[in-house]
């Protein structure tokens, strides 16, 4: 599997820094991906949906954590290149450490 495109939409938020369309393999779209400051720096979190019992359930995820590891490096990689094109400093990428 590759993720062949990463598309990162930065946002302005306390701790939601980004949004993120993933395109697998040239022929399959996810869109709404968050990129999280968490107390731990940056992670991704998966597009979800809120059931009727008010707790949250992921609509697409990866199956492991191989999988997962690959496409957080590529996303938050891409966001720093998209922040650091925009001309934001590293401190204000929402991550304590710099990088994940």
């Amino acid at each position: 599997m590759e993720l062949t495109e990463v598309r990162v939409f930065p946002v302005d938020e306390d701790k939601l820094r980004a949004y993120v369309t993933i395109t697998i393999d040239g022929c399959f779209v996810i869109r709404d991906l968050k990129i999280i400051r968490g107390t731990n720096g940056l992670f991704v979190s998966m597009p979800s949906r809120k059931r009727k019992d008010g707790s949250y359930r992921d609509i697409a995820h990866p199956l492991n954590n191989e999988t997962r590891r690959m496409m957080e490096e590529r996303i938050i990689s891409e966001y720093q290149r998209v922040m650091a094109e925009e001309g934001h400093k590293e401190e204000e990428w929402g991550d304590e450490k710099g990088s994940s």
